[in-house]
């Protein structure tokens, strides 16, 4: 049987090992957590958090991860992480360890107050046998968790607060007067929230600069759809024009003039396409990637008369650059099938495959040789999507064959 709690005298390393029944399977492994049970050393299980919080360059996944790995390294039945923002309350506040029903039935964000403002204010940890007793304590929402024993501290850079990082209820025997988080734990939490800046200092540049390069790039498609979008559009309304006057007089050269509008207008929604294609659309930060994609088939079925399909199994949110990649594919699978292939059923699986997530696009079509297509210089759009599949760490396969319609999958690994 292990100890109801661990001897005093051990370090943070031991401590983690100290209850090895408490070294468990982290709830949200998505993001990269994995505790096993068993004997392992602490120094394993801290390395395992820090470099869960190292794969990831998003915020919001970023400070997913250090709440889980908190959570799970102290074996607290709680943890949340709030980042604060100039005007008393915060601006991301993540939570583990409360349904999402809990979470909805609690009510708008907290603001920084009590203990929270505490940690903020003084950046000085705090460590409170149970936190109703504090004098500052000012309570919670009816829908809130019970918490009594509290480990908080502050996640500093230099100078700046980036956040208040608390845990509540340790998981383990209480015996008369509780067992509660013990200095070995604080000291431990306070290792991780050191790494926890660094992680998150590091994404939040990475989304700055991702911004400014956005920004640029939108510049350049500025710039192209001018030089190139613009430039057709008005070719095709000059074009449109001579076809009017010469509608009456001349109706065989008013026929050649409007061939020539069908083929500049086929032209212009080419380069617009492949301009607008290189942005991000809304609909993935504001829906995620599978009703981003069922949407956009919907869409398709109804302008097409090819029957095209989404089915989706156990994929949930996954990094915002595999998403949009992800998309981007199935846009030009799409494309290539509803456009080329002559095919009669569409359909598109977003699939669970081990700790990965692959899309795959099949169709009845035509099919093609690959080989074929490369040799001629036709691409349908593969060179686009194989540098976007291998750019998230994916890889992407394209099977086909004349006659034989075509298969296009897209694989990316798990976090």
């Amino acid at each position: 049987m292990p100890p109801a709690c661990p001897s005093p005298d051990l370090g943070p390393a031991a401590y983690a090992l100290a209850d090895t029944g408490r070294i468990r399977a982290v709830t949200p492994r998505r993001y990269g957590v994995a505790m096993s049970r068993g004997p392992r050393s602490g120094l394993n299980a801290v390395s395992a958090a820090l470099l869960a919080m190292s794969r990831h360059l998003e915020v919001r996944d970023v400070l997913k991860t250090i709440v889980a790995s908190a959570r799970d390294l102290l074996d607290a039945e709680y943890a949340a992480l709030g980042v604060p923002d100039d005007h008393g309350g915060f601006a991301q506040f993540v939570v583990d360890g409360v349904s999402e029903e809990q979470w909805k039935a609690i009510g708008p964000l907290p603001r920084q107050h009590g203990i929270l403002a505490a940690m903020l204010r003084k950046a000085e940890p705090e460590r409170l046998a149970d936190v109703r007793e504090d004098p500052r304590f000012e309570g919670w929402p009816a829908a809130h968790p019970d918490m009594s024993d509290f480990l908080g501290l502050p996640i500093r850079y230099g100078d700046e607060t980036l956040g208040a990082l608390f845990l509540a209820n340790k998981r383990c025997p209480k015996p008369q007067g509780g067992c509660g988080f013990t200095a070995d734990d604080e000291e431990l939490l306070s290792l991780l929230a050191q790494h926890a800046a660094i992680a998150l200092t590091n994404a939040r540049l990475y989304e700055r600069s991702r911004e400014l390069t956005i920004a640029e790039e939108r510049s350049r498609l500025a710039h192209e759809l001018h030089d190139a979008v613009s430039q057709k559009l008005f070719s095709l309304r000059l074009t449109a024009q001579a076809a009017a006057a010469l509608v009456d007089r001349d109706p065989s050269r008013a026929k050649g003039e409007l061939q020539q509008v069908a083929a500049l207008a086929a032209e212009a929604a080419d380069e617009l396409r492949a301009a607008v294609v290189e942005l991000r659309p809304a609909a993935l930060d504001e829906d995620g990637l599978v009703a981003t994609l069922r949407t956009h088939v919907q869409v398709l079925h109804r302008a097409h008369s090819a029957d095209v399909t989404f089915e989706s199994n156990g994929v949930r949110a996954l990094p915002a650059s595999q998403e949009e990649a992800m998309l981007r594919v199935a846009q030009e699978a799409l494309h290539n099938a509803l456009r080329h292939s002559g095919a009669g059923r569409v359909e598109v699986l977003l699939d669970k495959r081990g700790a990965g997530v692959v899309l795959r696009v099949a169709d009845d079509g035509t099919g093609f040789d690959p080989k074929a297509i490369r040799r001629a210089g036709r691409h349908l759009g593969l060179v686009s999507m194989r540098d976007r599949a291998s750019g998230v760490g994916g890889r992407l396969t394209v099977d086909s064959a004349p006659g034989k319609g075509t298969t296009i999958e897209m694989e990316v690994p798990g976090g």
